[in-house]
């Protein structure tokens, strides 16, 4: 894509160190269940090399690092500002708000924009092949979200641009719309899931978890390796020996080799995949060791450690201090301001 608005971050005296690009890279693995190193593999199978991976992440760090410079104190929430969000909510219990990815795309000048529908709708293509929405988005979205998979969290229509809220209103979940022209570019989005305010009652578990990767995917489960066969057995005999989450807990933090989360904290059980882990989160004992989950890259074996009714629909106080972080970031962003600019294939 042509045009793109280039910050210098070198001018600001801006250095993002390469400790910060691994970790954010890192980051997006985990949050996309990517063993390490399956990242840079996955976008070098699409034709994107490791440089532009890098040089796009080292761009969104820096332009991050240099809004919340400049906003300062603003990046202060206080106890009585989460208060005032909390009363708020309580009085929109009843409304229906929606959880929103966004890939953005900057339209910097008016003679580019013929390149950027096109960008955009090359993007989209991507995407209804089967690529994931948070590597995307990773990859090409200009906002301070992008690092985070796009992630734009619970919005309600008053909240959302005018010409997003018209297609977000009529999307099923799941779906992924066509380009948006909103302020500033073009804008992407997918309806991950939405709900009533104040009002979804779900069952929640916390667990613990052991994983025992493979070294190779497994393509043929009939027809494993010698070490896709003995995590098998690892796995096995680990269900037999366990007794409990303490002991999951022990034995992941001495064995596990993944660096997949031992206690990956709550988990809202109706949306869980594939449907034989959420059979087993709905009905195994607590404190009893899941049979072996075997998955392409690796087997887990999950001990339900508590299980209940809750209303998953209440706003947390770190929801909300995250919301009104990035909503004073947004605000302190002229119209003009440049982006980082847009990571290139090769």
């Amino acid at each position: 894509m042509s045009g793109c608005a280039c910050r210098r971050h070198s001018a600001r005296k801006i250095v993002i160190q390469d400790a910060q690009i691994a970790a954010a890279i890192k980051d997006i693995e985990t949050r996309n269940n990517l063993q390490p190193g399956a990242l840079r593999a996955k976008l070098a199978s699409d034709g994107v090399s490791a440089r532009t991976l890098i040089d796009q992440i080292r761009a969104q760090l820096a332009w991050t690092q240099m809004l919340r410079s400049a906003i300062g104190e603003k990046m202060n929430i206080t106890d009585a500002d989460v208060a005032d969000q909390q009363k708020l909510a309580a009085q929109q219990t009843g409304q229906t708000e929606y959880r929103l990815g966004e890939i953005f795309i900057p339209v910097d000048d008016p003679a580019n924009s013929d390149d950027a529908q096109h960008f955009a709708e090359t993007v989209i293509t991507e995407l209804h092949a089967g690529a994931s929405f948070a590597l995307v988005a990773a990859q090409f979205s200009q906002t301070q979200t992008a690092l985070e998979g796009g992630e734009l969290g619970w919005e309600q229509t008053n909240q959302l641009d005018p010409a997003v809220d018209r297609v977000v209103s009529q999307m099923p979940v799941g779906a992924i719309s066509n380009p948006i022209r909103v302020p500033g570019g073009l804008s992407i989005v997918t309806l991950q899931a939405k709900r009533v305010i104040g009002n979804e009652i779900a069952t929640v578990a916390t667990m613990r978890q052991a994983f025992f990767p493979f070294t190779a995917t497994l393509t043929d489960p009939q027809k494993p390796t010698d070490q896709q066969r003995q995590a098998l057995m690892k796995a096995r005999s680990l269900g037999s020996s366990i007794k409990g989450c303490d002991q999951m807990e022990a034995y992941a933090k001495a064995n596990n080799p993944s660096n997949r989360p031992i206690d990956p904290g709550e988990v809202k059980v109706e949306g869980v995949s594939p449907p034989r882990l959420q059979t087993a989160l709905e009905t195994i004992p607590i404190g009893k060791p899941t049979e072996p989950l075997i998955a392409r890259d690796g087997i887990a074996v999950i001990t339900v450690c508590s299980r209940e009714q809750k209303n998953v629909g209440e706003i947390t106080p770190t929801q909300i201090r995250n919301r009104l972080i990035n909503e004073r970031v947004e605000d302190d962003v002229a119209p003009g301001d440049a982006r980082p600019c847009t990571a290139k294939r090769t």
